[in-house]
C-alpha cells in the first residue's frame, strides 16, 4: 500500500477468532481469513436488510437502506498474506474502507491486525454487486448512499 490515508477513513471492526479456524500449523486457515472479512463487512455495514436482525448497530448503515431484498453479492476477492495470521483467543481487529461506490458495485479494502503487535496480517480487496433476484436486477448506489461512503474511501491495499 503506498499510503496511510486509509488509517484515517477506516472503521475498525473487532473480530473473534475461532479454536477451530486453525489449521494444523497453529495458523488461521486461508479459507477462515476469508470469514473474517465477511464478520468484518457486517460489522462494518451492517446486516443486509431481511436477512437476521441488527442488535448491534453498524459503524456504516448501508446495508439496511438497500432496498428490501437485495443481496450484496461477492463478485471479486484479492487477498495478500502478509504474515501468518496466529490463532488468539481474543478479537483480531480488522481496518475496513471503501476504495471505490462506483453505480451498483462497492470495492472495500480490508487490513487484519496481529492481535499481539498490531502489525497487518492480511490485506484484501473486495468487490460486491447489489442484485435482486425476485427482479433479476442490479440496485444502483443513490447519490446520498455514495455521499455516506466518501468520508471512509479511501486508497487500494494494493
Amino acid at each position: 500500500m503506498r499510503s496511510d490515508e486509509h488509517l484515517e477513513r477506516a472503521v475498525t471492526c473487532p473480530v473473534p477468532l475461532r479454536w477451530g479456524d486453525m489449521d494444523p500449523y497453529g495458523h488461521v486457515n486461508n479459507v477462515e481469513v476469508i470469514r473474517v472479512l465477511e464478520e468484518a463487512r457486517i460489522a462494518a455495514f451492517g446486516v443486509p436488510v431481511g436477512t437476521g436482525e441488527q442488535v448491534v448497530p453498524a459503524r456504516i448503515p448501508l446495508f439496511s437502506v438497500l432496498p428490501e431484498g437485495t443481496q450484496a453479492l461477492i463478485a471479486e476477492h484479492r487477498v495478500k498474506y502478509l504474515r501468518p495470521l496466529e490463532y488468539r483467543n481474543v478479537p483480531v481487529d480488522v481496518r475496513v474502507w471503501v476504495v471505490a461506490a462506483r453505480a451498483a458495485t462497492l470495492v472495500l479494502g480490508f487490513e487484519i491486525l496481529d492481535s499481539a503487535d498490531g502489525a497487518p496480517c492480511v490485506r484484501a480487496q473486495t468487490q460486491l454487486a447489489f442484485f435482486v433476484p425476485d427482479s433479476r436486477t442490479v440496485v444502483r448506489l443513490t447519490p446520498q448512499q455514495r455521499e455516506l461512503l466518501d468520508g471512509y474511501t479511501a486508497p487500494s491495499p494494493f
